[in-house]
């Protein structure tokens, strides 16, 4: 653990957790700490419980767990705990220790407890795009080249696989050059607000401003999903600052074409449901995208 905390300490609910039948009968007090790790600079400058965990919810979260059905290890107990702690968007690693004052153990002790420490390392799907020569006056291949690279070495995200690049013709906005497009697919530890701004400050390192929707751009990092939808764990949000999954990447054939390159069972959520994105390459066969000579890789 490191970096910005919130401790929660001592949370005491009654459960019936154990092995042996008087536990399940009887049942026993249980207690237990959680320790999160939390970027907390944007709740320190806006004062706003949007930007940071509350502790109020991950309390009641562990209450429930506790008091839920029985387990015959605490282990399992703080798993549940672990689980669900980091299921909070802004959650980036959690440490959720257990305690067992009256565990049977047959000799006087003063406590039992289990500590696990679990790290956030979730599947994300990160779309590049460029079409304008880069402020070194990179041509916009090398800049989704060198963004791919970059993204290797970008702290809490790893395995990073990078697609074939492509090209294609803008869709929207002013007139402009088309695109060179790649798609990356990653795991990461960051919560999804903290991945989408490191994206934003590779972009403004290769020179990005925002100043026409959908013009013309140096470099475009888009995070397309967040989680796994095949699993039920990918992250839906309807904040304008962070949508996701993105509204529009299941109409984009730069977007959806690398993606399978690189991934040939990807699926995305569409609405409510999950679809193969093999499936939806035949609804956008009509939109312009080309393979490209250089190799992205």
């Amino acid at each position: 653990m490191r970096g910005d905390l919130i401790r929660l300490t001592g949370v005491r609910a009654f459960g019936h957790h154990g092995v042996l039948d008087h536990e399940r009968c009887d049942g026993q007090d249980f207690v237990v700490d959680v320790v999160l790790s939390v970027d907390l600079r944007g709740a320190g400058e806006t004062d706003a419980l949007s930007r940071t965990v509350n502790y109020a919810e991950v309390a009641a979260d562990v209450v429930d767990v506790v008091s839920g059905p029985p387990r015959d290890l605490i282990e399992t107990v703080a798993e549940e705990i672990a689980a669900r702690t980091l299921a909070r968007p802004l959650v980036e690693a959690v440490e959720v220790t257990v305690h067992k004052p009256q565990a049977p153990v047959g000799v006087p002790f003063a406590d039992v407890e289990v500590v696990v420490r679990r790290r956030r390392d979730v599947p994300v799907v990160i779309a590049l795009g460029a079409n304008l020569e880069g402020a070194d006056g990179a041509a916009p291949t090398s800049t989704v080249t060198a963004a791919g690279h970059r993204l290797r070495r970008l702290r809490g995200l790893r395995a990073v696989r990078l697609s074939r690049p492509v090209g294609s013709a803008p869709v929207g906005g002013p007139e402009q050059p088309d695109y060179v497009n790649a798609v990356a697919v990653a795991r990461t530890s960051l919560p999804p607000a903290a991945l989408l701004a490191a994206l934003h400050r590779v972009e403004e390192d290769h020179g990005r401003t925002r100043e026409v929707r959908w013009g013309p751009r140096t470099l475009d990092l888009d995070l397309v999903q967040y989680g796994d939808p095949a699993a039920g764990t990918d992250v839906r949000s309807g904040d304008p600052e962070l949508l996701l999954p993105h509204p529009r990447a299941h109409e984009r054939a730069f977007v959806l074409r690398p993606w399978l390159d690189v991934d040939p069972q990807a699926t995305l959520r569409v609405g409510e449901e999950v679809v193969a994105v093999r499936d939806l390459i035949p609804l956008v066969a009509d939109q312009d995208v080309h393979p490209l000579e250089e190799d992205a890789r």
